[in-house]
């Protein structure tokens, strides 16, 4: 019997039906680690909700309610405006070039009136997948093999990388690039090309270390001697390493942790904030915040796999591994893995801007969840 056209398509969902669809697990995990951050705060402040956890609670109440919002967007209203908001939050981060407001020695934040300090390069590692979750979509196997198709998504990545590397905001600039290069991977582009651009990046690197800061030349030669420079550049790695040995297994309390309550831990609200958890929750703390952060990142994995339309594989993916690349870095970081490049922890360093880009990143993977079944042709129209 002949099927008429259009037989197959998926059927709408309605409001109602969308809302008892969102990933409401997910949604809950988000706020947990939230919450993490909080106490995190509030210890920072010497048990006090002031400045740091009561408006980092509010900017959470806001961002929650939007992401309920974005996730029951239909997935190809997400689609159709990808590139829209690429080219919106570039222009912010071209914006910043021109009129960006200082802090902490590097110039990344835009000042809007009665909002506060934003920072376009925070977002801009999500959109940035965004968007070429929309680029790969419309490509065939074959056209992700020619490397014509792939100088397009190149400059996307290169564009926001470069602005970012100017700001300076080195840590920012590898999550973006790294997103990116896992894009490729995910849409099928063959491991040789990766090859031929590690040996590219090899030869350069006399050319990227003179583009280097002096101030991160220092951060990656006393990466493996913190000693040698212990009250410049070595001093963050220092007072972290002690910090994160004096926690033990169970840590010395909430809010009695000495090195960040004597302020000889720097940045403890926000990029250090995993050395000052360590501290007053040991080891076990530690496990309990990265066990949240699993889970997090497998309902991330499985919505993904889940998705049966390119694009939604793609942009849950990409977001997700965005994130664990994210996760990576600052514990590394602290650890004195890597060296110092100023990253904040996702979801629970204090700041506006990182907790709206991590929670827009989940907000799109919950909004594939619930399209998961909708089938998206390359034109960016449902069927069968």
């Amino acid at each position: 019997m002949a099927i008429r056209h259009g037989e197959l398509r998926q059927p709408e969902l309605t409001l109602i039906q969308k809302i008892f669809q969102i990933n409401w697990s997910m949604w809950l995990l988000v706020g947990l680690c939230v919450g993490v951050g909080l106490a995190m705060q509030f210890s920072a402040a010497n048990g006090s909700w002031d400045p740091w956890a009561s408006r980092q609670f509010s900017k959470y109440a806001v961002f929650a309610v939007a992401m309920l919002v974005l996730a029951v967007t239909d997935i190809r209203v997400v689609l159709r405006y990808a590139y829209v908001v690429y080219a919106l939050n570039l222009m912010l981060l071209i914006f910043v070039e021109v009129k960006g407001a200082m802090g902490g020695g590097a110039m990344r934040w835009i000042s809007i009136p009665f909002l506060g300090t934003f920072q376009p390069s925070e977002t801009m590692k999500f959109v940035l997948v965004l968007a070429l979750a929309r680029y790969f979509h419309k490509l065939s196997y074959e056209d992700v093999g020619r490397v014509t198709y792939l100088i397009t998504p190149a400059l996307l990545i290169a564009a926001p990388m470069l602005l970012v590397l100017r700001q300076p905001d080195l840590g920012t600039a590898i999550v973006i690039a790294g997103g990116g290069a896992v894009m490729f991977i995910l849409a099928g582009v063959r491991w040789w090309k990766f090859a031929l651009i590690g040996g590219a990046i090899v030869a350069s690197s006399p050319f990227i270390w003179g583009m280097l800061h002096d101030y991160q030349k220092r951060r990656i030669l006393v990466l493996l001697n913190p000693e040698s420079d212990p009250l410049n550049s070595g001093y963050h790695i220092l007072q972290s390493k002690i910090a994160m040995g004096a926690g033990g297994i169970s840590g010395r309390g909430f809010t009695k942790g000495s090195q960040s309550h004597l302020n000889f831990l720097p940045e403890k609200q926000t990029d250090f904030i995993f050395t000052m958890l360590a501290e007053e929750f040991g080891l076990l703390g530690c496990l309990v915040l990265m066990g949240l952060y699993l889970i997090l990142m497998y309902y991330g994995f499985v919505v993904a796999l889940r998705a049966k339309s390119q694009f939604g594989r793609l942009l849950a993916m990409g977001c997700m591994v965005t994130f664990s690349f994210y996760v990576f870095i600052n514990i590394a970081m602290v650890m004195g893995v890597i060296p110092v490049v100023g990253l904040p922890l996702p979801l629970v360093s204090y700041g506006g801007s990182a907790l709206m880009a991590v929670m827009l990143g989940f907000a799109l993977i919950m909004n594939v969840y619930v399209h998961r079944d909708i089938r998206i042709g390359r034109q960016g129209d449902a069927g069968g």
